[in-house]
């Protein structure tokens, strides 16, 4: 037996998720999405007062903010997801009559078998497919519901587009500071 083949291979080395920022870029990092979702409820507020259909939005917000180069975070995924998902327990919502637990069930299933059919896993999506699922009687619902995940999509852009000017901007900051 040779030295190589008695190595046994060990764990992989513990990697961050994501790259820490200063303080002030995680904090403008945050301040985004926070204010994003706020408008995005009273948006909702304004037109319906069904705040809970939305709180999925909120978790998907925060994924975008802790690592928004993520593939289940990009804007395809999102909206993929959750546009399922809503129409998933809005079906189910019919379909079996009601708020009930077989039809909530449903959407899940449904729900979670079709993100991973599709490539586009955004856990988040399955609280939606939920809440319509359980009370989702009004079309108008539906309709702004994905309004307001179009504008969580563009939520994902901002955050690139932050990401990459916060990018430039530090790597910028190292050559003046290697040059002098």
């Amino acid at each position: 037996m040779n030295e190589r083949s008695s190595l046994k291979p060990g764990p992989p080395p513990l990697r961050r998720l994501r790259q820490r920022l200063s303080l002030k870029d995680e904090l403008l990092l945050v301040l985004l999405p926070t204010l994003i979702i706020l408008f995005v409820l009273a948006f909702v507020d304004a037109l319906s007062h069904q705040r809970v259909l939305f709180a999925s939005l909120a978790s998907s917000a925060f994924l975008i903010y802790l690592d928004p180069q993520h593939g289940m975070n990009s804007v395809r995924t999102l909206v993929v997801a959750h546009t399922l998902a809503a129409l998933a327990g809005f079906g189910t919502y019919l379909l079996l009559f009601g708020p009930q637990y077989l039809a909530a069930g449903a959407a899940m299933l449904t729900t979670i078998v079709f993100m991973v059919g599709l490539d586009a896993v955004h856990p988040p999506a399955v609280s939606t497919s939920l809440a319509f699922a359980y009370r989702s009687g009004d079309e108008r619902n539906l309709a702004l519901f994905l309004l307001s995940l179009l504008v969580v999509a563009l939520l994902v852009l901002l955050e690139r587009g932050t990401l990459y000017l916060l990018g430039r901007l530090q790597g910028g900051r190292r050559r003046h500071l290697a040059r002098e």
